[in-house]
């Protein structure tokens, strides 16, 4: 129920974005701020957060509401798979984070891989499109797609940052605790496959 809460949160807030944006109407202007706080209340419900500070994080969208977008990068080295412990929880992922504006996803994904691994690589194939649908309220109260890339290490060495303090290679069959609000088994199973198989298509949802 909880997740249906949240999916039904963030259309309420696409669609008083997108209204918000072209109405001229006060009194549609009025409706559409409504029913945006009622889906900060639902995802506060949700969470445990603030609906005031999720009211002020949707105040910051502007324009036609749109999904945001991650990108990860699956690096391999000797049949392991690279990860990283991210400090926000304590378990692993993969490599990545939002595509800033003006980035490339291929610029993305390898700039994101180099901060937080300290290995240079280089984005050979989009291997998988997801719409995510495990992303918490508090953290990511917006429709999100992640873009996972199979790349190869090009140089570097294993490097922690602040947002990830440790880096690690990992076998399929010893993979350690997933972050779950950013990736999840299935995804980790199907870059494993795309890496022992380059010329399987991109999935996507």
């Amino acid at each position: 129920m909880a997740k249906k809460i949240l999916r039904w949160a963030r259309k309420l807030q696409a669609v008083a974005q997108s209204g918000l944006t072209y109405a001229t109407s006060p009194y549609e202007q009025e409706r559409f701020q409504k029913i945006r706080a009622i889906a900060a209340e639902m995802l506060a419900d949700t969470s445990g957060a603030d609906a005031g500070q999720i009211e002020l994080l949707f105040d910051q969208q502007k324009g036609y509401a749109t999904p945001k977008v991650v990108a990860r990068a699956g690096m391999f080295r000797d049949g392991r798979i690279l990860m990283v412990r991210e400090q926000a929880d304590g378990k692993w992922s993969l490599p990545g984070g939002w595509v800033d504006v003006y980035d490339t996803p291929r610029q993305a994904v390898q700039r994101e891989a180099f901060e937080e691994t300290g290995f240079t690589v280089q984005a050979v194939k989009l291997a998988y499109v997801r719409d995510n649908p495990c992303g918490t309220a508090v953290a990511w109260p917006f429709h999100i797609f992640d873009l996972f890339f199979l790349c190869r290490i090009t140089g570097g060495q294993p490097t922690a940052s602040f947002e990830t303090p440790q880096v690690e290679f990992f076998p399929p069959d010893g993979l350690p605790e997933l972050s779950p609000h950013r990736v999840r088994k299935q995804d980790i199973e199907l870059m494993f496959r795309h890496n022992a198989n380059p010329d399987l298509p991109t999935d996507f949802d």
